[in-house]
């Protein structure tokens, strides 16, 4: 038994040491893209850049120390690239998503207040869809699991309960800031989103 629990544990170990240096992988990290006025508007993935390089579409602006090596070409890893032309990005409302209203609320029970981890909320709708409440941004709220019980089929003032927090969009500054908290341990990316 005990030789058996062992040889599990050395899989394990080897598992994680294999999905580690997969991680660690160059070609794995992330790309700051930057409008050509040096405005962050996106994150790539390092083939998606430097396909955005060969097309002629962006030009890297930080290299990383890692190299990429085909049959006639040695490139350097992009850490941020800039678009050549300047792209008007209007603003348009984002579709909403588990993940967007978790992050919204910052992973609170807007009834309670608690704070826990993804797998112990859940999105609750202010207006309950049986009343004609729809999925939408100003309707959907992040609820632990034991006040979205509480609350059932009921609006929060039936059930005695407060929103913490009026529902809103996430406004397009939202997703610059996701990128800025990405970005803090990154030293290519820091000049551009104005740590330095």
């Amino acid at each position: 038994m005990f030789r058996k629990q062992k040889f599990i544990l050395t899989k394990k170990n080897e598992i994680f040491k294999l999905a580690n240096k997969f991680l660690q992988h160059p070609m794995n990290s992330q790309v700051l893209v930057l409008n050509a006025s040096y405005e962050p508007i996106h994150v790539c993935g390092v083939k998606r850049a430097i396909v955005l390089i060969v097309k002629g579409v962006a030009c890297s602006e930080q290299n990383t120390s890692n190299v990429m090596h085909s049959p006639s070409t040695v490139m350097p890893v992009p850490a941020v690239i800039r678009l050549v032309h300047f792209i008007n990005l209007p603003y348009r409302k984002k579709a909403y998503s588990k993940k967007h209203i978790y992050l919204r609320d910052n992973f609170t029970c807007q009834y309670c207040g608690r704070q826990s981890v993804p797998c112990e909320l859940t999105l609750d709708h202010v207006l309950p869809q049986s009343r004609g409440g729809k999925s939408v941004w100003e309707n959907l709220v992040t609820s632990c699991k034991t006040c979205n019980t509480k609350k059932g089929d009921l609006t929060p003032k039936e059930a005695g309960m407060m929103v913490l927090k009026k529902p809103k969009p996430l406004s397009s500054y939202f997703y610059l800031h996701m990128v800025r908290s990405k970005a803090r341990d990154n030293e290519y990316w820091r000049k551009y989103l104005y740590y330095e």
